[in-house]
């Protein structure tokens, strides 16, 4: 035993400290790094060997087997071909077009391919490629008419070298794509399309079954940043269910879809559908397609659980955003030669004024008609057949309650039909339909408003601001033209309105009539103030090349009652009527009167004869009109009672002339 119980060192061993064991690991090292270093030299030494004893014209054969094995596609090489080992191995052709399917014209052009080799097989003079780089590729896609494509043999050479089992495996996986063109072409359609500065990388692991694309590229003045991944690669070539995720994004339009691919007997897809856009219109520009109208289709946002089988998109779960609206319910588009859109849409609150905030009926001036052309480009392009179901809708200054709408699109003719809708405190129901010949536009409206403010729905659709009340309203329209003008000018049909309890503003039929009962000469008073209450209306008319002729125009009130007829002219906005007012006292009291001028602001005053003949003073006047001696100053001074007497003739006028000769002649 050692001193202080320690055990003693055995015989032989060295008595230096335990601090010398770090001198002792730091040998170790240094004789381990000699061995080391000499393998790395040989290595390099083997690596310079290799690039001197290497076998250029096996290395390029070995190279363009691979990429035929694995793609299908054959090289043809016009340009110069750099190898090299060291400091990096590769080799790269110049000027190569590659072809597949036995076709003479290259499906791919490339200004530069590069292969980059793995460095382990090159020592031991195998040459397998790590991956490829293709410099400014000009890529060819041309469809056939049954759906076959140029590059058919290229996708059925990928499923093929990929299945587990194959001879020949597949010995590089990735492919970057920089500066590339891709020009598209469509035999059927006589489609084309053209996508520029190609920034792309396609990968597939040797150690998964996945495959992914990320890149960019530009197309129609856009840059798009896109992805795309397969879960089973070798399962979506050969045409078996796989998984996909797919984004597309760019400044217009952002698209995603999370789901699974299949395509046995056409192509299959289903899973989660996201699409965001800022604006629907730029979207709908940017992608080729026909953009609806000229107002409204700004930001945009669709969510759904979407099923695509071929050219027809089912989507249920549908979470719809447009304009500031959203909706629920399911939608169905199809492109089969013609766009198809059908959908079926449930919304708490609608607002349809931006749709049609760029259509307007009458003029800046609000008293003339618009003659602007209408735009029908829009019904010649889509199918729709859309059922809208709304908890409250505003369309301009409408606010309509609870509204079930119905929308079809075929073939240019447009036809909307309100199921029901609650609207002007009442209820109404209808059809509207718009049939598209060159640029005239043929339109058919028939609709019945009941119980509804007489006062608020004959200002909206009519511009009549004088009823007020409450009433049935019964209208069926059709006209023809190309601007609104033309169509009011060609309006054909009939309107009839019942109202009860309620007034026309612009007159007191009851006070001016017992006014003038009592001094029939007292006019020149104003005819135009205060209302005329009624318990019943009747108004009955009949359109005719736009002008409304009265058939039968009844006004019930408590103290009056009112008939009229005549004309009121559309295309002018003016009234040619006459009328008669009567008092339903004992009396029993009857005055003629006349509205002339236009809709928003007529006038109305007594028929003249009718008031003179009623005064017993003036009465006898009327028959001194057939003296002619007596005439000219019985028609003054009658023209000066009503109120109509015509200014004199300016004293160096001719009529000034003939009244002084006549004068000289009396």
């Amino acid at each position: 035993m050692g001193r202080a119980g320690f055990p003693a060192r055995p015989f032989g061993s060295n008595d230096q400290p335990d601090q010398d064991t770090p001198l002792t690991m730091a040998q170790g090292m240094k004789r381990l790094g000699t061995p080391i270093a000499a393998l790395l030299g040989v290595a390099l030494i083997a690596l310079i060997a290799t690039s001197w004893l290497i076998n250029r014209d096996a290395l390029r054969k070995a190279v363009e087997a691979q990429i035929r094995d694995v793609t299908g596609l054959e090289l043809s090489v016009a340009g110069p071909i750099d190898i090299s080992v060291l400091p990096a191995s590769y080799i790269s052709f110049h000027d190569v077009g590659l072809k597949g399917g036995g076709t003479s014209d290259p499906a791919l052009r490339v200004d530069v391919l590069t292969a980059n080799l793995r460095l382990l097989p090159l020592l031991l003079q195998r040459f397998e490629i790590a991956d490829l780089t293709l410099l400014r590729p000009r890529i060819h896609v041309s469809l056939k008419p049954d759906g076959e494509s140029n590059w058919t043999p290229f996708i059925q050479t990928i499923a093929r070298t990929m299945k587990p089992g194959a001879e020949n495996q597949v010995s590089f996986s990735e492919i970057r794509i920089q500066d590339g063109v891709l020009n598209y072409e469509d035999a059927a359609t006589h489609a084309t399309e053209q996508f520029d500065d190609i920034d792309l990388s396609l990968a597939w692991p040797s150690i998964s079954r996945s495959f992914a694309a990320t890149g960019q590229f530009d197309w129609r003045g856009e840059r798009v940043d896109g992805s795309i991944s397969f879960a089973d690669f070798v399962a979506a070539l050969s045409g078996d269910r796989s998984g996909l995720k797919a984004r597309i994004a760019s400044a217009p339009l952002k698209l995603a879809f999370d789901g699974s691919v299949a395509n046995r007997t056409s192509p299959m897809m289903e899973g989660t559908l996201t699409i965001d856009s800022p604006s629907l219109r730029n979207a709908l520009r940017w992608t080729g397609q026909p953009q609806p109208g000229s107002g409204g289709f700004g930001r945009f946002a669709l969510k759904a659980r979407a099923n695509v089988v071929g050219a027809s998109i089912a989507l249920t779960n549908v979470n719809v955003e447009l304009d500031g609206n959203a909706a629920e319910g399911v939608m169905t588009y199809a492109n089969n030669g013609r766009q198809t859109l059908q959908a079926t849409l449930a919304a708490d609150a609608l607002d349809f004024t931006p749709y049609i905030s760029t259509f307007r009926l009458l003029a800046s001036g609000a008293r003339d008609w618009n003659r602007q052309l209408f735009d029908l480009n829009g019904l010649s392009t889509t199918d729709l057949d859309m059922r809208l179901s709304a908890a409250r809708l505003t369309v301009g200054p409408s606010k309509l309650g609870r509204t079930a709408i119905g929308a079809n699109l075929r073939n240019g003719t447009l036809a909307l039909s309100v199921g029901e809708a609650q609207v002007y405190g009442g209820i109404a129901k209808g059809s509207f339909g718009i049939a598209r010949a060159d640029t005239v536009a043929d339109i058919k409206a028939q609709f019945q408003f009941t119980d509804v403010d007489l006062q608020a729905c004959a200002s909206e659709l009519f511009g009549l601001n004088k009823l007020s009340g409450r009433g049935n309203i019964n209208v069926s329209l059709v006209a023809s033209g190309s601007s609104p003008f033309g169509l009011v000018q060609s309006l054909d049909g009939s309107a009839t309105v019942t109202g009860h309890d309620g007034a026309i503003s612009g007159f007191n039929a009851e006070q001016l009539l017992k006014r003038l009962e009592r001094r029939p000469l007292s006019g020149g008073g104003n005819f135009r103030n205060g209302s005329t209450p009624y318990d019943n209306l009747t108004i009955a008319v009949k359109f005719s090349d736009g002008v409304a002729t009265a058939e039968d125009i009844r006004v019930e009130g408590p103290a009056a009652k009112i008939t009229m007829t005549g004309t009121a002219s559309v295309p002018t906005r003016e009234y040619d009527m006459k009328g008669v007012a009567s008092l339903n006292s004992a009396s029993g009291f009857e005055l003629p009167f006349v509205v002339q001028g236009p809709w928003d602001d007529p006038l109305i005053f007594p028929d003249p004869e009718s008031l003179i003949r009623r005064s017993p003073a003036s009465a006898p006047l009327l028959d001194m009109l057939k003296d002619r001696k007596a005439g000219d100053a019985v028609r003054s001074a009658i023209e000066r009672i009503t109120g109509t007497a015509k200014r004199p003739a300016p004293a160096d006028s001719p009529t000034a002339e003939n009244a002084k000769e006549n004068a000289k002649s009396n």
